[in-house]
């Protein structure tokens, strides 16, 4: 059952502090970049940050990831100011987990609990309320002893919410009967799905991907005049929306999909399945990005290794840069000879560079102030006419 509820017994939102790692693989600005991100997602989850800690490791300790001190400095500071929840960035594995809870003596998240605590959250129909439901039960078997004290404390809070945590007698037994409660759930809303998209005949499907909140749902509603839920935090859409558009006199269908993110759980692409199908069956894919993120480039990198796994990277794929409108741009002084950032780069040289650079089409837009909408629903339309004709070579009256 998953339960909705992020406040503290007192009602008030629960505070939070941050924990990242630095080694050979993650430099200190990336870390900071990945903490904001974790910043937001705690956000989005109802949590209040009120500070980060961040350590460089030659090697991740194997029983509490951080060395010894830095994880005293975390327990002094969250027992000092009353914090709630220690969030850290890294997947944690049960023994790392239950030894860090031990030391802080405060509930400890990992960043696929979290992620996990959030799609709990946002889900809103019966099908995602299963597929996220399952994913919990997934991370949930091999940490049970872990949890054991959140268990027994008998109420909501974030990661709190979904399986079991009223439930004192849960097993791995008990566990492993409900995850093959919701895989036959899921199989069969699985099964009505597939029919559901083979009776939608052979109109060309067009899907949207993107990194979470870049503005794929508002982009929907601006192309399919639809009313599909867009807010400005992750994970606003879980469901998959399908809805028609026709660009002059040609129909097609548009979906809007589930955001991808860093470090996205396996437990969630295994769950979503049915909904990444959307994915799969498309026959284009317009990668949304939002060019106003300082670290696009690496979203960009997550989305392609994401579509990559799900076996889609040979689909045609459209380029669209969004949010034109939050670009910000910091010129260099004449006389500053250090290298470029992303900063100090102006939109008209990255459109030059990735037009230039790119083997897929792509175009720049804002979709809150609808710029360059028409040329979007141009190139879509040529794109789309391209695959109709093929799939259909006698309905060339349409055009």
């Amino acid at each position: 059952m998953i339960e909705k509820g992020f406040l503290t017994e007192t009602g008030k939102p629960e505070s939070a502090v941050l924990v990242g790692v630095v080694n050979r693989i993650q430099s200190p600005k990336m870390v900071d970049e990945y903490l904001d991100e974790l910043e937001f997602l705690a956000e989005t989850a109802g949590a209040v940050v009120l500070t980060r800690f961040v350590q460089k490791v030659e090697a991740h300790h194997p029983g509490t990831l951080i060395g010894k001190g830095k994880l005293e400095e975390i327990s002094l500071y969250v027992e000092e100011n009353n914090v709630d929840l220690v969030i850290f960035d890294e997947n944690l594995t049960p023994t790392q987990l239950r030894n860090i809870e031990a030391a802080v003596q405060r509930r400890v998240l990992d960043r696929t609990n979290l992620i996990l605590d959030i799609f709990a959250l946002r889900a809103q129909t019966a099908y995602a309320k299963v597929q996220v439901e399952l994913a919990q039960y997934q991370y949930l078997l091999p940490r049970l002893s872990g949890l054991w004290t959140h268990l027994e404390r008998q109420r909501g809070g974030i990661g709190l919410r979904g399986p079991g945590e009223t439930e004192i007698e849960t097993d791995r037994r008990v566990i492993r009967d409900k995850i093959s409660k919701c895989k036959e759930q899921l199989g069969k809303i699985d099964l009505q799905m597939a029919i559901q998209r083979k009776n939608r005949g052979k109109m060309v499907r067009v899907a949207l991907v993107g990194y979470t909140n870049v503005g794929k749902s508002t982009l929907m509603n601006l192309l399919s005049k639809s009313d599909v839920f867009a807010e400005d935090k992750l994970f606003a859409t879980l469901d998959t929306t399908v809805r028609k558009v026709v660009v002059e006199n040609l129909p097609f269908l548009i979906s809007d999909t589930v955001g991808f993110i860093r470090k996205l759980p396996h437990h969630l692409v295994e769950s979503f399945k049915s909904t990444l199908d959307e994915v799969r069956e498309s026959d284009l894919l317009l990668h949304i990005v939002d060019i106003s993120h300082p670290g696009f480039e690496d979203q960009i990198e997550v989305v392609t290794q994401t579509l990559d796994e799900l076996g889609v990277s040979s689909k045609p794929l459209f380029l669209i840069f969004n949010k034109m409108d939050a670009f910000t741009y910091v010129p260099k002084d004449e006389d500053d000879l250090t290298p470029s950032t992303r900063e100090n780069i102006s939109l008209n040289d990255l459109m030059n560079s990735w037009m230039a650079k790119n083997n897929n089409p792509c175009i720049f837009i804002s979709a809150k102030n609808k710029t360059n909408i028409d040329a979007l629903k141009e190139l879509l339309y040529e794109k789309v006419k391209e695959i109709h004709t093929v799939r259909y070579p006698y309905n060339d009256f349409l055009f």
